[in-house]
C-alpha cells in the first residue's frame, strides 16, 4: 500500500528489546547465551511447583468457582478479548461475575484496589480498565489473589471470578484453566525465559483444562478470531463509519501486526508505524497531529487527555469458532459454574 515504505518504529532499542528479537528467530546467538539463566528459571520454576504438589505450600480455595484465563508465555497472546468473551458468556448465564488481575504497570495508592471504568489507567492499568469498562464488572487489582478476591467477595455478591492472567500462580486454587495460545507466533523458540518467552513448557498445555488458539488453527482446535466490531473516537467514543481516511497506526501491545492488518483490511491506508513496548504510559508527542491516528481500545483508555480529534479506535471481540464455543459450554457445566 502507498506509504507504507515510508513506516517508522518507535521502539526503544535496549537489550530487553533485542532478546525478544531472538526469542522469535531460529538459532539466535543471544537466545543460546542465555539457556543458562532458563536452567535456573526452571530449577526455580519446578521446585516451586513442587512444593504445592507436596502441600509443603497450599493454594488458596475460593468460596466460589475461580477460572484463571492465562498463557504459558511472555507479552500479548489475546487474554483480554478471552477475558471480555468469556465475562459476557457468564453475565448471559445469570452470573454474578468478579474479576481479578495482577494489574501490571498499575500505581494504586493501595492494594488490593478497586478497578472501575472511570479510573485513570496509570492507577488502575490499562487492561483492568477495559474490563471494567467493557464487562462493567467489579474488577480488583493486586499481587496477592487472595487479598483480592476477599475484597470482591466483601463488597460484591459474586458468583464466579475470572483471574486475567495467573495460570502460574499456584498460590491460587482454581476450577478451570484456559490457556490462551497466539496460533501466529506459537512459542517462539521453545525455550524457558529468558533464552525464549516461555513461562512453562509445553508440557503445561496437557493440564490444562482448555488450550484456546488466538488466530487461525486447525479444524479441531478450540479458537477465536478478533473480529472488528466498529470504529470510534478516542476522545468521545463517538462511532465512525467508512471510508477511514489514511493515516498512523500507534500500538503499545504484544502483537500489533496482527491490528495493522485489520486496519488495512477496513481500507485504511497507513503511512507510519509507531511501535511502543507493552504497558506504554503514552505522551502527547507520541500521537502525531499531522494526521489521523488509529489505535487499539487498549491504548485509547491511555490516551483520552492527550488524544486529539483525529485519534481513533478499532474496537475488536472474540468471536468463537463452532468448537471453542462447544468445548467451553461443556467444560462449564461439567464443572458446575452454570
Amino acid at each position: 500500500m502507498a506509504g507504507l515504505e515510508h513506516q517508522s518504529t518507535n521502539e526503544p532499542q535496549g537489550f530487553a528489546q533485542r532478546l525478544e528479537r531472538a526469542w522469535y528467530r531460529k538459532g539466535d546467538w543471544l537466545a543460546f547465551v542465555m539457556l543458562p539463566l532458563s536452567t535456573l528459571f526452571w530449577l526455580l520454576s519446578a521446585f516451586n511447583r513442587l512444593l504445592f504438589s507436596l502441600k509443603i505450600k497450599k493454594a488458596y480455595r475460593a468460596p466460589v468457582p475461580v477460572l484463571v484465563v492465562g498463557n504459558i508465555s511472555v507479552g500479548g497472546n489475546g487474554k483480554t478479548p478471552m477475558t471480555l468473551f468469556l465475562a459476557e458468556l457468564l453475565k448471559q448465564q445469570g452470573k454474578r461475575v468478579g474479576i481479578i488481575s495482577r494489574g501490571y504497570g498499575a500505581e494504586p495508592p493501595y492494594t488490593p484496589f478497586m478497578v472501575d471504568g472511570q479510573c485513570d489507567t496509570k492507577t488502575g492499568g490499562d487492561e483492568p480498565v477495559l474490563l471494567a469498562q467493557r464487562t462493567g464488572c467489579p474488577v480488583v487489582i493486586g499481587g496477592d489473589r487472595r487479598a483480592s478476591i476477599e475484597k470482591l467477595m466483601s463488597e460484591h455478591q459474586i458468583d464466579v471470578i475470572i483471574s486475567d492472567d495467573g495460570l502460574q500462580h499456584y498460590a491460587l486454587g482454581r476450577d478451570i484453566e484456559l490457556c490462551i495460545v497466539d496460533a501466529e507466533r506459537r512459542f517462539g523458540n521453545g525455550l524457558l525465559m529468558p533464552a525464549g518467552p516461555l513461562r512453562e513448557g509445553q508440557w503445561r498445555l496437557n493440564t490444562v483444562d482448555l488450550v484456546i488458539y488466538n488466530g487461525e488453527a486447525g479444524p479441531h482446535d478450540a479458537a477465536y478470531r478478533l473480529q472488528p466490531s466498529g470504529m470510534f473516537s478516542v476522545a468521545d467514543d463517538t462511532g465512525i463509519e467508512p471510508p477511514f481516511t489514511s493515516g498512523v497506526a500507534v500500538s503499545a501491545i504484544g502483537n500489533p501486526q496482527r491490528f495493522e492488518r485489520s486496519l488495512t483490511q477496513l481500507g485504511v491506508e497507513l503511512t507510519e508505524k509507531r511501535h511502543f513496548r507493552d504497558h506504554h504510559q503514552y505522551q502527547a508527542e507520541d500521537l502525531p497531529t499531522h494526521s489521523a491516528v488509529y489505535m487499539t481500545e487498549k491504548d485509547a483508555v491511555k490516551c483520552r487527555a492527550i488524544a486529539h480529534g483525529q485519534c481513533y479506535y478499532l474496537r475488536v471481540d472474540a468471536k468463537a469458532n463452532q468448537v471453542l464455543e462447544q468445548q467451553l459450554q461443556s467444560l462449564l457445566k461439567r464443572k458446575g459454574v452454570i
